[in-house]
């Protein structure tokens, strides 16, 4: 299993950016595929997006395209999520997530590994 660590989360308002970084502890990281969710309160976990290990294959939600990008620096085993034009309704717990299984990275179920996640909030 591969440990995760997120960080860059925090308090902005609306039309701002923040960057999250997701650190992977595994030597395998370069071989993995690594997705976004995030998970606002009563709200089931949302996929956010996903990057395949060789950046070939980039996937979004429906909701952040446009605004999100997702990259990785395999050298530094780590995975970031640059957010920009953010709107209070992006206010949720980001969770980082690695070791996809068989099925389609949308879902929470394909993903081996979690991070503990970061708070991002958006005020209006």
């Amino acid at each position: 299993q591969v440990q995760l660590v997120e960080s860059g989360g925090g308090l902005v308002q609306a039309g701002g950016s923040l960057r999250l970084s997701c650190a992977a502890s595994a030597r395998t990281f370069s071989t993995v595929a690594m997705g976004w969710f995030r998970q606002a309160p009563g709200k089931e976990r949302e996929f956010v997006a996903a990057i395949s290990w060789s950046v070939a294959s980039i996937y979004y939600g429906d909701s952040v395209k446009g605004r999100f990008t997702i990259s990785r620096d395999n050298a530094k085993n780590t995975v970031y999520l640059q957010m920009n034009n953010l709107k209070p309704e992006d206010t949720a717990v980001y969770y980082c997530a690695a070791d996809p299984l068989r099925g389609s990275y949308y879902y929470t179920s394909t993903w081996g590994s979690w991070g503990q996640g970061t708070q991002v909030t958006v005020s209006s």
